[in-house]
C-alpha cells in the first residue's frame, strides 16, 4: 500500500475537483454567465494542478512561475 504525502493528497483532491467542475459544465439549466464562470474555474484549477505537479517533480522550468 502506497502512503501519500500531504502534498500528493492535495494534488489528488485537485484532480477530483477538476473532474467535478467539468461535470458541472452540463449546460442544462445554466446561463451563459454560469458556464463562463465554471470554465474560468476549470482553467484556474488546471493551471494550479500543473504548477503543483511541476513542483512535485522538481520541474522548475515549468509554467512561468
Amino acid at each position: 500500500m502506497t502512503t501519500l504525502t500531504k502534498s500528493s493528497k492535495f494534488i489528488e483532491y485537485m484532480k477530483i475537483h477538476l473532474i467535478s467542475l467539468k461535470q458541472d459544465l452540463d449546460p442544462l439549466d445554466k446561463s451563459d454567465n454560469e458556464i463562463l464562470f465554471i470554465q474560468g474555474q476549470i482553467r484556474a484549477t488546471e493551471h494550479l494542478l500543473s504548477v503543483a505537479t511541476d513542483i512535485m517533480n522538481d520541474d522548475l522550468q515549468g509554467k512561468g512561475y
